[in-house]
C-alpha cells in the first residue's frame, strides 16, 4: 500500500486539500492529513489534528492562539509538523509527502520535509517557487512546483497544476514504496562504503580522475557542486557519519565567502568531516577564484581586477596574494581542529584551469602565498601535508589523492 501524507494549514487551504485528498484516493493513494493551521477552523477533518501537531512541538494548541508573535507560533507548528512526519515515516505510513501554500504554508511543510531522509519523496507546490527557494530547499531533495497563481480555490489555472501534483508524487511515493524492500535502511547502509567529492567545472579533469580510481577501489562516490548548497549539503551529510571518508579537492566556497563572491556555503565549510573524525584529503582547487554574477552584476570595487566571464550567469575575478595568504590560514585553522585523519595534497602548477600554466589566473606568486600559509599554518598539527608537483586536473594527482583516502580509511577501518 502507498501512503502519501498531506501537511498544510486546513482553516486557510482546506478545500483545496480536501480536493487533493479525493484525487489521491482516486488515483489509489491511501491519504494521512497533517492540520498545521493555528487559528480559524479546520473545512476538511484531519487524520492529524493541529492540537496533535502542537503537542508534538511540546505546547498546546491554545497556547499558540493567544500568543502574540504569530511568527513564533507557525515556527512552532513547523517544529511540531516535522515531528509529526517523522514519526508517521518510522511507522512506515508515509512514502511521500504533498504540500501546497504560500509563504506561511511553504515555510512550514518544508521544514518538516526537510526532516526527511534523502529519497523519500516531497513535492512543494508553492506561490515562492519561482524565486529564491534555497532557504525552503536547504540541503534537502525537496522539489518545488510553481503555483503560478496563489492557492485560492481551484480555478482554470491552479487546477491542471494540482493534477499535475498529485500524479506527480503518487508515481514517486509508489515507486519508494514498491521499492522499499531493496533499499538501504539509511544512505550509508549499502554494500560499498560512501566518499564524498567536491567538484567544480574548472577541477572536473582532476576529480573525475579521483573518483573513477575511488570506484576501482570499491566505493560509491558522490560529488557535490561547489555552488553554496553543495557544499552546505556535503557538510550536512558528513557531519551525521554517511561517509567513510571525503575527498575535498575543491574550496571555492571559502573564497567567495572572504571575498564577498555568491557562490558561498558559510564560515563552517570544510568543518564537519573534522568534527565528526571522518577520515579526509583535501585540496586547494578553485581557490584562485571568486565567483560572481552576470558581468553587469559585478561590483564596482572588483572591476579592476582579472575578470572572466565563467558564462552568462557567472563572472569570476581572481584572488589576490593577501585573499591567498587569508584563506591559507583559514583552511589551516580548520584541518588543525579535525579529529580524524587528514591530509592536504597541494598541486603546485595550479588549482583550476584558469590557474594552469598560460591561463588567465596562473599567478605563482599569489599560489605560493596560499600554500606558504597553509604550510605554517599546519605546523605542528597532526594534518599531514603532500606537495605535487602536477596541475590539480592532471589525472595522476586525482588517482594520488584517491589512493591516499584509500590508506586512510583502510587504517582508521584497521582500529576500528
Amino acid at each position: 500500500m502507498t501512503n502519501v501524507v498531506l501537511v498544510g494549514t486546513l482553516d486557510t487551504k482546506g478545500v483545496e486539500y480536501g480536493w487533493l485528498r479525493e484525487r489521491l484516493l482516486r488515483a489509489g493513494v491511501e491519504v494521512v492529513l497533517v492540520d498545521t493551521g493555528i487559528m480559524g477552523e479546520p473545512r476538511v477533518a484531519a487524520d492529524v489534528t493541529r492540537a496533535a501537531v502542537a503537542r508534538a512541538a511540546g505546547t498546546e494548541l491554545s497556547l499558540l492562539r493567544s500568543a502574540a508573535d504569530r511568527g513564533a507560533a507557525v515556527t512552532t507548528m513547523a517544529r511540531g509538523a516535522e515531528a509529526a512526519l517523522l514519526r508517521l515515516h518510522a511507522e512506515g505510513r508515509l512514502h511521500g509527502v504533498l504540500a501546497i501554500g504560500g509563504s506561511g504554508g511553504t515555510s512550514i511543510a518544508t521544514r518538516a520535509m526537510r526532516a526527511l531522509p534523502l529519497g523519500v519523496p516531497k513535492l512543494m507546490v508553492s506561490s515562492m517557487a519561482s524565486g529564491d527557494v534555497a532557504p525552503y530547499v536547504g540541503s534537502s531533495d525537496i522539489t518545488m512546483m510553481y503555483s503560478v497563481v496563489d492557492i485560492a480555490g481551484i480555478n482554470s489555472v491552479s487546477e491542471p497544476i494540482l493534477a499535475n501534483a498529485v500524479a506527480a508524487v503518487a508515481g514517486m511515493a509508489g515507486s519508494f514504496a514498491r521499492a522499499g524492500a531493496d533499499r538501504p535502511p539509511r544512505l550509508g547502509a549499502g554494500l560499498r562504503p560512501l566518499v564524498a567529492a567536491s567538484m567544480a567545472g574548472v577541477t572536473t579533469s582532476g576529480v573525475d580522475a579521483a573518483r573513477e580510481r575511488l570506484t576501482e577501489l570499491g566505493y560509491e562516490v558522490l560529488v557535490f557542486h561547489v555552488s553554496g548548497t553543495g557544499g552546505r549539503t556535503l557538510e550536512t551529510l558528513a557531519g551525521q557519519g554517511v561517509f567513510a571518508g571525503v575527498l575535498d579537492l575543491t574550496l571555492s566556497e571559502l573564497a567567495d565567502d572572504l571575498c564577498g563572491g555568491i557562490l558561498t556555503a558559510g564560515p563552517d565549510r570544510l568543518s564537519a568531516a573534522g568534527r565528526a573524525g571522518v577520515p579526509q584529503v583535501v585540496s586547494l582547487g578553485a581557490l584562485d577564484m571568486v565567483k560572481f554574477g552576470p558581468l553587469e552584476s559585478l561590483p564596482q570595487r572588483v572591476l579592476d581586477r582579472g575578470v572572466h566571464v565563467h558564462n552568462p550567469s557567472i563572472t569570476v575575478i581572481r584572488t589576490s596574494r593577501a585573499e591567498c595568504a587569508e584563506l591559507g590560514r583559514r583552511v589551516a585553522a580548520k584541518l588543525r581542529a579535525a579529529t580524524g585523519p587528514t591530509a592536504v595534497c597541494v598541486p603546485l602548477r595550479g588549482l583550476s584551469t584558469l590557474g594552469a600554466p598560460g591561463g588567465p589566473y596562473h599567478d605563482p606568486r599569489a599560489d605560493r602565498a596560499l600554500f606558504s600559509a597553509l604550510r605554517e599554518g599546519l605546523r605542528g598539527s597532526a594534518a599531514r601535508l603532500y606537495d605535487y608537483d602536477t596541475h590539480i586536473n592532471d589525472p595522476a594527482f586525482g588517482r594520488a589523492a584517491a589512493d591516499r583516502l584509500h590508506a586512510m580509511i583502510g587504517t582508521v577501518s584497521a582500529a576500528a
